[in-house]
C-alpha cells in the first residue's frame, strides 16, 4: 500500500489541556463548548452549515503515539481489538466526533459537546443527518453491556 497524506483544515479549540480526566466521548461532553478554527481558506467551505444541528468532525489524535491492535477499552476491562473499540491508539489515529453546532462565524464554528483536546488538528467537517446516520436498532457488539457509562466516564490516561 502507499501512504496518505492529510492537511489538517483547521485547530480544535477546547477547555481539555490534558488527556487525563476529560470525556471519553461526546455524550460524556454535554454543554462543554469549544471552537473549530478553520484555515481563512477554507471559510467558503462552511457556507449553508449553520442550517445543521450537528457536525461529525473528523480529526487526528496528534498526542497519540504508536498503536496497539489489542486494548483495554474505556468501557471495559477486557482486552479487545483496537477496531473494535474508539481508542485513540491506533494504526491511523484519525478520531471522529458528532458535535453541537452552535454558530458559525466566518472562518470559526462554535460547537458544544466537545470531547476533543485543545490543539487538535482538524481533518474534515461534515454535517450530521439523522436520516443518513443514525441506526439506534443496530447492535452495538460488547458495548451494548457498557456504553451508558459512557455519560460519566473519564480518560484516566491509559492511551496518553
Amino acid at each position: 500500500m502507499t501512504g496518505i497524506a492529510f492537511t489538517p483544515i483547521g485547530t480544535v479549540r477546547s477547555p481539555h489541556h490534558d488527556p487525563r480526566d476529560m470525556p471519553i466521548q461526546p455524550v460524556g461532553a454535554r454543554g462543554i463548548r469549544g471552537t473549530i478554527e478553520l484555515d481563512p481558506t477554507y471559510a467558503a467551505g462552511l457556507r449553508d452549515l449553520e442550517g445543521f444541528s450537528r457536525i461529525i468532525l473528523l480529526y487526528h489524535f496528534h498526542r497519540s503515539e504508536g498503536y496497539a491492535l489489542e486494548v483495554v477499552p474505556f468501557l471495559d476491562k477486557t482486552p479487545r481489538g483496537v477496531f473494535a473499540t474508539r481508542a485513540p491508539r491506533r494504526p491511523n489515529a484519525v478520531g471522529l466526533s458528532m458535535l453541537r453546532l452552535i454558530a458559525v462565524d466566518g472562518a470559526t464554528l462554535t460547537v458544544e459537546d466537545v470531547d476533543i483536546l485543545d490543539g487538535t488538528p482538524v481533518l474534515d467537517i461534515k454535517p450530521y443527518v439523522p436520516a443518513f446516520d443514525a441506526f439506534p436498532e443496530e447492535r452495538a457488539g460488547w458495548l451494548t453491556a457498557t456504553s451508558g457509562a459512557a455519560r460519566t466516564m473519564r480518560s484516566d490516561g491509559r492511551f496518553c
